[in-house]
């Protein structure tokens, strides 16, 4: 289909991607690009700030190279594609956040054949889906429109979920001389339903070169976050290697011995809890450690997304002992310093438990009070915490102290 602002041409077939039309000259857009917004997320985990830890988790890996490519889907064609899980929003973005009148002028703008901005899409390997990069609040307000219904709570990903209570969507906020004012979609005459559900909107395809990097993905998230609320390393691995290995960090971030260590009963919106229970799989062998953590963590937990279920297994009874003797032995919040909990004392106390879980000592309490005592200790653990050989020396140093080994 060929739109122009003011004039509509006959549309072709419709359904699947079109090639490339021939565009009108670019315009500013009646509906502006879906920017990042600061969002304050208050109960989050309170973290000990560590230099080394914040420089890690801010580092850039190394540049992946993706191809990006046109794509003219119909509004039909996307919205079947959103009712059969063919496209999907990642959880860690924000919910649906427009208001009616935003909403309204986008059908609108559609209706009346004005540009409207592209949106990106990711095609997942594999499964032949697309995981929305920018462009679900123009998604979803179109698809809202086609269903009849305008969200009464705003946040899920799931149209029906948020549609099930929501008043009939007609288009408010447009000018008074709008002869779509007050229409439902079922209100259109069929010329026009067919004229919007045949409407095209570019989409921008994108997918690794290298079938098996998933870090271009990764890259892609956070060079398309950095404008507004930076995602959380573990926000985007959870998005980009789902899996069973996801949906064990997920169960075992509930189990009430580690809540007990956290010191929180509910979990992060962050992740950054799911996060310290990856690492404590990654750094059982602490010596195949390398920097960046960042990177260590999210080509782990790649190698492990589909790990055997007596593998899955394994590792949820040992995570789940290991926290149950910790906090027999240490009690509730034992790595807090200062009111805050410090992720490298985590870190290597966990595993130097999970591999003594036979043979704790009767006096382990006062062991670990000389440990975190040490200036050794304290040093590995309150700066530069991810280089290699630090990390290395507080693992020893923690199955020394605590176990003599």
């Amino acid at each position: 289909m060929s739109e122009s602002a003011g004039r509509i041409e006959p549309a072709p077939a419709a359904g699947e991607p079109q090639p490339p039309q021939r565009r009108p000259e670019h315009r500013e857009p009646s509906v502006g690009r879906e920017e990042p917004e600061e969002v304050s997320i208050p109960g989050n985990l309170a973290l000990e700030p560590i230099a080394g830890e914040d420089e890690d988790r801010r580092s850039s890996l190394s540049p992946s190279r993706a191809s990006t490519y046109p794509a003219d889907f119909s509004l039909e064609s996307l919205h079947r594609k959103w009712r059969d899980g063919e496209i999907e929003v990642p959880d860690f973005q924000r919910g649906f956040v427009w208001d009616r009148t935003q909403a309204s002028r986008l059908v609108e703008s559609f209706l009346l054949g004005l540009p409207v901005p592209a949106i990106y899409l990711y095609n997942e390997r594999g499964s032949n889906r697309y995981l929305v990069i920018d462009g679900q609040q123009r998604l979803r307000s179109v698809f809202f429109y086609f269903e009849g219904h305008f969200p009464a709570g705003r946040g899920g990903a799931t149209p029906g979920a948020e549609r099930a209570n929501g008043p009939d969507f007609r288009l408010v906020g447009l000018s008074s001389s709008s002869l779509f004012r007050g229409c439902t979609f079922d209100a259109l005459p069929d010329w026009d339903q067919r004229r919007l559900r045949n409407r095209v909107l570019r989409a921008y395809i994108v997918q690794p070169e290298d079938p098996n990097d998933d870090a271009s993905l990764y890259d892609l998230f956070e060079r398309l976050n950095t404008g507004g609320t930076r995602l959380e390393n573990q926000e985007i691995r959870h998005c980009i290697y789902r899996g069973p290995f996801v949906d064990l960090l997920d169960d075992l971030n509930g189990l009430p011995s580690w809540r007990a260590i956290l010191g929180r009963e509910t979990p992060d919106r962050r992740r950054r809890d799911t996060e310290l229970i990856l690492r404590f799989f990654a750094l059982r062998s602490p010596d195949e450690y390398w920097k960046p953590m960042k990177q260590f963590l999210s080509q782990y937990l790649a190698r492990n997304r589909r790990a055997p279920t007596a593998t899955l297994l394994a590792n949820g009874t040992s995570f789940s002992t290991t926290c149950d003797a910790v906090v027999a032995s240490l009690g509730e919040r034992p790595f807090h310093r200062r009111g805050l909990l410090n992720v490298a004392v985590l870190d290597s106390v966990l595993v130097a438990f999970a591999h003594h879980l036979a043979a704790v000592p009767d006096d382990i309490r006062s062991r670990y009070e000389t440990l975190i005592a040490g200036d050794s200790f304290r040093r590995d653990t309150g700066q530069r915490t991810t280089d290699a050989d630090r990390l290395r020396r507080r693992f020893r140093e923690a199955a020394r102290v605590l176990f003599d080994d």
